[in-house]
């Protein structure tokens, strides 16, 4: 049953001294897919800006704009009305099987996919793990055995990383946030040779929401493999795709999908606070 949601995310910068200029991007516009329905989307600033959209290379909405008068605070903030359907994984008579997985073909057409970096960095202790979980499975059951796998070990503590922080140090520490969660799973899905990637989102808090009733979201992140088709897979709530989930932008990990960056002339900039109201409407 497909859920029909509104979703408002509001962020932005503080700066230490008025800023005369700023460049910005913010991906928090959601995907138009197979899952899930745009109806509604848009991205406002004060100060009030011009902006243009455009679809970056990952195939993630981007809303850029500019400043040039000076400002001191920026703030950003994002509506969406967005239908979404529960995700699937592949049929099986679809799945790929090892072999078709590590092909020749497969390796090049999703090499950036299966490619290590500073968030998703190769780690020798992570992928004996992934093999040692995968051992006699197939796939796309591994897809879901080393997301339990990272479910299990890590312990879910917000405030013990950052946004800077890599898979590896997250899993010497066991503890972490959705971000590190879908970092570490790639981490063990790519050293397995299937591609994966990062995405990006939100996620109803309620899987039994009530209609028209406002409650506080969360940013979330999750991963997406490929096993004969794309699909999604939350390690942090070791579940399937649902309809509760709305995603945004997918990449090679979070340097790709970052809901906020720029750069400005002026002094240092402090993070607002971010703000996420999710509605189930229908």
């Amino acid at each position: 049953m497909s859920w029909r949601l509104r979703v408002v995310h509001s962020t932005g910068f503080a700066y230490h001294s008025p800023v005369t200029s700023s460049y910005n991007e913010a991906r928090i516009t959601p995907r138009s897919d197979a899952r899930q329905n745009v109806i509604v989307n848009r991205v406002e600033t004060v100060p009030a800006t011009r902006s243009y959209r455009y679809t970056d290379y990952w195939g993630t909405a981007v809303t850029a704009f500019d400043l040039h008068a000076p400002h001191e605070e920026l703030e950003v903030s994002g509506m969406s009305v967005v239908e979404t359907d529960a995700g699937q994984r592949p049929a099986e008579e679809d799945q790929a099987s090892w072999e078709d997985i590590r092909s020749e073909a497969t390796m090049d057409r999703y090499d950036e996919m299966l490619s290590n970096t500073t968030y998703v960095p190769k780690n020798r202790q992570l992928i004996a793990a992934a093999k040692k979980v995968a051992k006699g499975l197939t796939p796309a059951e591994t897809v879901e055995a080393l997301s339990r796998f990272v479910h299990e070990e890590m312990e879910y503590v917000p405030g013990t990383t950052g946004v800077h922080t890599t898979a590896v140090d997250a899993w010497n520490e066991r503890k972490g946030v959705c971000q590190d969660y879908a970092h570490l799973t790639l981490v063990m899905l790519r050293g397995l040779g299937i591609p994966a990637r990062y995405v990006s989102g939100y996620l109803h808090p309620k899987p039994n929401a009530a209609i028209d009733k406002t409650v506080q979201g969360q940013s979330h992140a999750w991963i997406e493999a490929w096993t004969g088709g794309w699909w999604g897979y939350d390690p942090t709530n070791d579940t399937p795709i649902t309809e509760q989930h709305v995603s945004v932008g997918v990449g090679r990990d979070y340097a790709d999908v970052s809901p906020l960056k720029g750069v400005y002339t002026g002094g240092g900039a402090t993070d607002l606070d971010v703000i996420v109201e999710i509605t189930r409407l229908a």
